[in-house]
């Protein structure tokens, strides 16, 4: 199985310019059924590239087309509205690629998506799930492929990976298959201030997958998240082989590393380096590693030692 795509997923492609097309070209090829364009100038044409039909909004396209998901590819001054747009429609699953978004774009995003509830809460259950913006979206290996994750490095398996970096994700995936293990579904979360799911919603699906036996996280320098989510996975999956590794192992404290989000406050109250981090996750008996190729190792080893 996997998780948010598979091979029954219908997507529609929310900006076909020369980065949309090429992109979703690449997904259709892997498996991935796009079945639809979105183009405000464009509705009623041919993408020919795909042979699939334009639809000049993202609500049009769903209707027509039944699709569950879609991928959104547009410049960042054009990418509030059609995140607002894809909402609208009411897909289940929202992909951003999109990077360089304003954050007070984001911020209104995100509580479009996420209304707080009467105590207060940002109200997820029976909302869409929203990937990103500024990640390389998510691969079902062997099934779907939505997004920039090259469909090369890995194979299906049984091991889930969610992560704030592509990159990085990529290694530890290739090296993963190099050992022939394989992965049930990789999601990207990104990398920016405000992205629509974390860490803490993609690992409860990972651990709720029947042929998801082991998970992989990547995290980075600043706040506390991956603390936070050592402690779910102790309290909630405690047997399940966790692997984790934290980006920013050489970062000097205060500066920006990459991400957005990739800042140790100065002055703060400790826990966001990855030393900090990594202390803390391995006392809840989660292993860390200090490189994409250690990681890789590790998870090697655990799976090798159950």
């Amino acid at each position: 199985m996997s998780i948010l795509i598979d091979a029954d997923t219908k997507v529609v492609v929310q900006g076909i310019g020369n980065q949309g097309t090429f992109h979703a070209q690449r997904n259709a090829a892997y498996g991935t059924q796009i079945v639809a364009g979105v183009h405000p100038k464009k509705g009623g044409r041919t993408w020919d590239e795909l042979g699939v039909p334009v639809f000049a909004d993202a609500v049009a396209a769903k209707e027509a087309t039944g699709a569950t998901a879609t991928m959104i590819l547009v410049p960042a001054p054009f990418a509030k509205d059609a995140l607002t747009e894809a909402e609208e429609a009411g897909f289940d699953l929202v992909v951003c690629l999109t990077e360089g978004i304003p954050v007070h774009d984001m911020a209104v995003v995100y509580n479009r998506y996420y209304p707080r509830d009467t105590d207060g809460a940002f109200t997820r259950e029976g909302r869409p799930v929203l990937i990103g913006p500024n990640c390389p979206g998510l691969i079902s290996p062997g099934q779907a492929n939505l997004g920039f994750i090259p469909e090369a490095s890995t194979t299906p398996g049984s091991v889930g990976l969610v992560s704030r970096s592509g990159t990085l994700t990529y290694q530890i995936m290739h090296e993963l298959n190099q050992a022939g293990i394989g992965i049930s579904t990789c999601v990207g979360i990104g990398g920016d201030p405000i992205i629509g799911t974390n860490f803490l919603d993609v690992i409860p699906m990972l651990a709720d997958d029947p042929d998801t036996d082991a998970i992989v996280f990547v995290g980075e320098i600043g706040g506390t998240e991956e603390q936070r989510v050592g402690e779910w996975i102790q309290a909630n999956i405690p047997d399940t082989p966790v692997v984790a590794y934290v980006a920013g192992f050489s970062a000097p404290e205060g500066k920006q590393m990459g991400h957005a989000g990739a800042i140790v406050k100065q002055g703060g109250d400790g826990g966001e380096t990855a030393a900090d981090k990594k202390t803390a996750l391995e006392g809840m008996g989660i292993s860390v590693g200090t490189n994409p190729s250690e990681t890789a190792e590790l998870m090697i080893a655990r799976l090798r030692a159950a």
